[in-house]
């Protein structure tokens, strides 16, 4: 198994309620304190217990699946690959590779991480070789870890001394996974050594896990990579968040591009799950962008094929996939998990999708397992670079953003975030759920009463209505009490009218505070 190095669990007589670590299908906690009203809640004997009770889950899901135990996890005790600083897919990958002398694959990998969020933040991300673990994968493991911290709070630690006997080796797994990516960018282009040669890309790491890119995987195929930046890991993130959709990060990869006079520029999110490129000319491609060249290239491949993405995604995005590319475009929920899940049952229904992306710039193909990798979608955007060198030597990063021609993009985009008051009276003791779900209901009534106002007649989260050129949509967050107002708008004065008419149906919930919404209609 695939994890960090840890000591056997300490007995603690602290209570903790294990299940408000859940974050969706991830575990998230505080580990550092310091920061007023965030008491710590991830520490050593919590994620010590987190850790032998997802070894407890691996063993019984191997058992019940028929999988051979490759590293011979047994109640005796399982053996740890310890992999140093890695990433998030790698992580994952590292249940796939085959490689008998590094102990590959693993049964199971944890990887430490909670992304870009706060340095007091700390996080913990499960794989098999099935793919990363859901929900219900995430609470079971949880309650066997509560079970676990209790019996060591009561001296019961027998079964944990024993399962403290496995060995621990040190694997550079990274250069095993970094050497994968070289392969495939050769590959595509006739097995060339060097296809990137005389190209100047330069990587943003923004002090995450990222910057491995730049001499694992740019320098041996023939990059020029000087002007990159931030490749040193640094949790307190000193320059900026490592995040593809924040502008600050996007501002300093453009600045890196113009200041070297680069070819092509790459930007990662702090464990590599999520990456966005810049072309020589500064241009952005992330977001709707990203996920319009990412759905160029696969419907080359695969022609016809659906695309899926989060529910936020632009209707010029809809009519550039459909009616530019000939795919189909299947807009589905927010949160990228529910986005490969969707891609994945699709596929297991008869209709094929090689693609599924999210805005934030999480994207999985299905020719990579489904995995959301940062680093292998910008091996694709290389991949269609190198294969174009080879009929024109002079070629460039236009070749993508060529790709791109054609998408509609809306002059005013604006994401404002409506914070329910779970307190207040208006709620008549029922969850922050069921009060946005009686938003949305009065919301759509109010709507269809407009003759200018259209809801989308295909929706799977929230309300999400066209009108006046652009488009808004009203959910509810994936895990706080808050519902988002995406809006998207040729021009402010339309934004305006359509904020306008989301403001008319939520003054009418108390519990709502709709300050930002009113500060934005007021600018």
């Amino acid at each position: 198994m695939a994890a960090a190095q840890g000591s056997s669990v300490v007995p603690s007589s602290a209570k903790v309620d294990f299940l408000k670590l859940q974050n969706g299908s991830d575990i998230r906690g505080v580990a550092v304190g310091g920061v007023e009203g965030e008491p710590v809640n991830l520490t050593e004997p919590v994620t010590e217990a987190i850790a032998s009770a997802f070894a407890a889950w691996l063993l019984n899901k191997k058992k019940a699946d028929g999988w051979r135990l490759t590293l011979g996890i047994t109640t005796a005790g399982h053996d740890v690959l310890q992999f140093g600083l890695a990433s998030t897919p790698a992580m994952f990958n590292s249940t796939l590779t085959e490689d008998e002398i590094n102990h590959c694959p693993v049964d199971g990998a944890i990887m430490i991480t909670a992304s870009h969020l706060p340095y007091n933040r700390n996080g913990l991300k499960f794989f098999t070789s099935a793919g990363g673990l859901n929900k219900a994968d995430i609470k079971d493991i949880l309650e066997r870890a509560s079970r676990i911290y209790e019996d060591s709070s009561h001296g019961s630690t027998q079964e944990l001394e024993q399962a403290s006997k496995g060995e621990v080796s040190n694997v550079d797994y990274m250069s095993i996974y970094a050497s994968d990516l070289v392969k495939a960018v050769r590959k595509s282009a006739g097995n060339k050594e060097k296809p990137l040669e005389g190209l100047h890309i330069v990587v943003d790491a923004g002090n995450g896990a990222g910057g491995f890119f730049v001499d694992k995987v740019l320098k041996p195929l023939g990059a020029i990579t000087t002007g990159s930046q931030f490749l040193e890991p640094d949790g307190m993130f000193p320059n900026h968040i490592p995040n593809p959709e924040d502008k600050t990060a996007m501002k300093a990869i453009t600045q890196a591009v113009a200041d070297n006079k680069a070819d092509l520029g790459i930007i990662f999110d702090t464990d590599v799950d999520r990456s966005a490129a810049v072309d020589s000319s500064g241009r952005e491609l992330n977001r709707n962008r990203l996920i319009a060249l990412m759905s160029a290239i696969v419907l080359e491949e695969h022609p016809g094929t659906t695309i899926v993405t989060d529910s936020v995604t632009s209707d010029g995005l809809t009519t550039f996939i459909e009616n530019k590319l000939g795919g189909k475009h299947h807009r589905f929920k927010r949160g990228y998990k529910n986005v490969i899940d969707e891609a994945i049952r699709l596929n297991t229904i008869g209709e094929e999708s090689h693609l599924a992306m999210e805005t934030s710039g999480h994207g999985a193909l299905k020719e990579n397992h489904w995995l959301d990798d940062g680093a292998y979608l910008m091996v694709k955007l290389l991949n269609k670079l190198a294969a174009a060198r080879i009929l024109n030597p002079n070629v460039v990063s236009k070749v993508l953003t060529d790709l791109v021609e054609g998408l509609e993009e809306a002059s005013v985009t604006v994401e404002i975030r409506l914070k329910i008051d779970q307190n207040h009276a208006d709620l008549k003791g029922g969850s922050f759920r069921d009060y946005g779900e009686a938003v949305f209901k009065h919301l759509e009534n109010t709507i269809s009463k407009d003759e200018y106002l259209c809801k989308a007649l295909k929706n799977y989260e929230g309300v999400r209505v066209s009108g006046y050129g652009g488009w808004f949509l009203l959910r509810l967050s994936l895990h706080d009490p808050v519902l988002p107002l995406n809006i998207e708008a040729p021009s402010k004065d339309d934004a305006i009218k359509l904020g306008l008419a989301v403001l008319t149906a939520v003054s009418e919930f108390p519990a709502l505070d709709i300050t930002a919404l009113n500060k934005f209609l007021q600018q």
